[in-house]
């Protein structure tokens, strides 16, 4: 265990943050690609929006910046709205980071926290792999080499890229599989060898010296980041649905690392606190032609891994970006197809398909929401926003299912019936319970005593205990003895209100 990191800037803050920060300029780079704005935007994303954000975090290690599923939900955002890479396309991504910063503010300034738990993880199960799929999917023609029309979807172009073989580059495509086997094997040698640093270096070295004449970053303004507020306004109505989804959905896939670690460390962690500092940096990103930006896992490891003590290291890591713009104009012969192979480096691991299989064994309802959840993220591409939608609504009818239904278990010897409840009685699921009782006496009409034991009920309201009471005096007009045992703490005082039982947590007919 950690002890509790020092309130100030350490000098271990400032080697972690300029580890991250080497991974940072070019990861940044190739999440812009993803989203669909040309490289610099994921420069000046990474570097003032990081600092604004220091001053609001709760988390000693979460690293804020471009990450991949926030490239992606930003692409699926836009492309319905403008052609990828113009200076429209650019303004209204700024403007989309101001939504969601805005959001994301006013759910930290409120307190509403707790809305990322309205996001079930069967959910997000089936989200998350068919996002990854999805961003595998979008990176296969820079791969390759090759170019693929831009009005198609994410799958379609794959599709273009992989079966017109006679535009694909042998050149490109080594270099995106040297890029990923350095990355995969720098992880596994050890986590704090910059395998993105390295691979970058070694892509652009290569580009440099042979003058290669594939797909490059192109040119790359010199200096910081341009401070405007000319954005598409009349556009904003469009931007709402899915600027409050990546709020939502980009927050509880990057900050998810901060609160294990927060575990680990024993340190408090403020999930209203995140959402101002990842408000904070949104709206700062907007301000400065940048993107919707998050919670990075791989880079909040590392940070943690480089020796980071206190928030600031995250600051470091901006000041850092922010130093290197001048110099920026160096990368601009760093190949396409290196970019390609950091995004697939960083996002393999999600498609976790063994996932929605184990879900499914374990609970078949909660299955259908995550394989519906990836099938509509993957048909309703680009606009995943509206899959993440129909998944959350899924997940909610099938709580509410669930909740209808409460899970009675019957036992029979001579004539006595036990039932063992379990499940939430509440005044949607009391009819329930109520006519399971019913059904079985009528089948079984030499039962003279019933036993409903209790123990696993979770929340019992009013009306609940209301039917309860009516079973018994039901009960009794059959000449049935009905008793209720094994009464949780937390429902005695309900229970007995409307006269079911007496504080040793027992009635029955015979009680009234």
């Amino acid at each position: 265990m950690r002890s509790v990191p020092p309130a100030g800037l350490s000098r271990a803050d400032v080697i972690a943050g300029l580890s991250v920060a080497l991974v940072l300029i070019p990861q940044s780079m190739a999440y812009a690609e993803l989203a669909g704005l040309p490289p610099h935007h994921g420069l000046y994303a990474a570097g003032l929006p990081l600092i604004a954000a220091a001053f609001l975090a709760s988390s000693p290690y979460l690293q804020t910046g471009p990450v991949a599923l926030t490239g992606l939900l930003t692409l699926g955002a836009l492309l319905p709205l403008a052609p990828v890479g113009t200076a429209e396309y650019a303004k209204l991504a700024a403007l989309l980071a101001l939504v969601v910063g805005i959001a994301r503010f006013l759910v930290g300034m409120f307190k509403a926290g707790w809305v990322v738990y309205l996001m079930s993880h069967s959910m997000m199960a089936g989200f998350l792999s068919a996002a990854a799929i999805l961003i595998l999917s979008s990176q296969i023609p820079g791969a390759l080499g090759g170019a693929a029309p831009a009005e198609l979807g994410v799958l379609p172009r794959a599709w273009h890229g992989l079966t017109n073989h006679g535009d694909w580059e042998a050149v490109s495509i080594g270099l995106t599989v040297f890029t990923f086997g350095v990355i995969v094997v720098a992880g596994r040698i050890h986590p704090l060898i910059p395998g993105v640093l390295i691979a970058a270096t070694a892509g652009l070295g290569f580009s440099l010296i042979t003058g290669y004449s594939g797909g490059t970053v192109g040119e790359i303004p010199r200096g910081l980041p341009p401070f405007t507020l000319d954005l598409p306004w009349e556009m904003l109505p469009a931007l709402i649905v899915p600027g409050l989804v990546i709020s939502v959905i980009g927050f509880a896939e990057g900050v998810s690392i901060s609160r294990v670690f927060a575990s680990e460390d024993r340190q408090h962690w403020d999930a209203d606190r995140e959402f101002l500092s990842k408000g904070m940096a949104n709206v700062v990103a907007a301000v400065t032609a940048g993107l919707p930006v998050g919670g990075s896992l791989s880079r909040t490891s590392l940070n943690r891994l480089a020796g980071a003590r206190s928030r600031w290291s995250g600051l470091v890591t901006g000041v850092a970006v922010l130093a290197f713009l001048p110099f920026a104009p160096v990368l601009s012969a760093l190949p396409r197809a290196v970019l390609s192979g950091i995004v697939i480096a960083a996002v393999w691991k999600l498609i976790r398909l063994q996932d929605l299989v184990t879900i499914w064994r374990a609970s078949p309802l909660q299955a259908v929401v995550a394989w519906v959840t990836f099938g509509a993220t993957l048909t309703m591409a680009p606009h995943i926003d509206r899959a993440i939608l129909i998944g959350i609504a899924l997940s909610a009818v099938v709580h509410l299912w669930q909740e209808l239904t409460p899970s009675v278990v019957s036992k029979r010897e001579r004539d006595t019936l036990t039932m063992d409840l379990s499940g939430v009685l509440w005044f949607g699921s009391a009819a329930a319970l109520e006519d399971a009782l019913f059904e079985q006496l009528a089948e079984e009409q030499d039962v003279r005593r019933v036993v409903l034991r209790c123990s696993g009920l979770g929340r019992i309201d009013l009306s609940g205990a209301t039917v309860l009471r009516e079973m018994v005096d039901h009960a009794r007009r059959a000449e049935i003895e009905l008793t209720v045992t094994d009464v949780p703490d937390h429902a005695l005082r309900i229970l007995s209100a409307v006269g079911l039982v007496t504080s040793s947590g027992t009635g029955s007919a015979s009680d009234s």
